[in-house]
């Protein structure tokens, strides 16, 4: 099986909607995927993901199934304390970076400027709900690989979501700590993400990166990366 991840197009997000450019954004990334043989089209329920996946769904002929558990994740303090800034994931990465963290050492995360930040919760959140998602479409999760339980023989499917709660699921997937793919990914308006997962049943795999933060049908476009 291989699972299609886009984030959804340059938004508006006071009103939880596309602008005209995340539209005409939203357009070129339906172009681009309409030959990646997408058979199920699932979004987050939120609106921005919403209206992105409806343009790949009107050029497919498909249904969008709305999840909340892509919803975008929160950050910030989560008990009124400090955090860095307003905790946001990105610039919390940078951070690190800059004082000389490793963002594949799990143990930054305590360090008193981050430990309060809601956003371990809502990671931890979304790779659980992740996985039981996972486990209906024939995937069960068993230690840090998934035993292909279903019939999943030349399936594609597409995600469309967030810049937060896609990197949260990447790291769940490809076992990677959440904060290294907030300073290594950061995609852009519409970047398109391929992982494929063996459909070989009975067989333990872990996901494969078939091509990564694929934003080309979007290239030149002068756009300012906010999550």
């Amino acid at each position: 099986m291989r699972i299609v991840f886009v984030r959804h197009g340059h938004p508006d997000y006071v009103n939880d909607c596309l602008t005209p450019l995340g539209h005409e954004q939203a357009k070129r990334a339906a172009l681009r995927l309409k030959n990646e043989g997408i058979g199920e089209i699932f979004s987050s329920s939120m609106g921005r993901a919403y209206e992105t996946a409806l343009h790949t769904a009107n050029l497919l002929k498909l249904e969008v199934e709305k999840l909340d558990f892509i919803r975008e994740i929160k950050w910030g303090s989560d008990n009124g304390g400090e955090v860095y800034q307003d905790g946001h994931p990105w610039d919390t990465s940078i951070y690190a970076v800059k004082n000389g963290f490793s963002l594949m050492d799990e143990e930054w995360t305590k360090d008193k400027m981050f430990s309060g930040n809601k956003v371990f919760s809502e990671v931890e959140r979304v790779g659980k709900q992740a996985d039981d998602w996972l486990l209906t479409l024939g995937y069960k999760r068993e230690g840090t690989g998934y035993r292909v339980v279903g019939d999943n023989t030349d399936r594609t499917i597409a995600l469309f979501s967030h810049g937060g709660a896609s990197s949260a699921l990447f790291s769940h997937l490809l076992n990677l700590p959440f904060f290294y793919l907030c300073g290594t990914l950061c995609p852009d308006f519409t970047a398109i993400t391929v992982l494929r997962l063996s459909d070989e049943k009975g067989e333990l795999t872990v996901p494969l990166i078939e091509i990564a933060n694929d934003s080309r049908h979007i290239s030149g476009e002068k756009v300012t990366f906010d999550m």
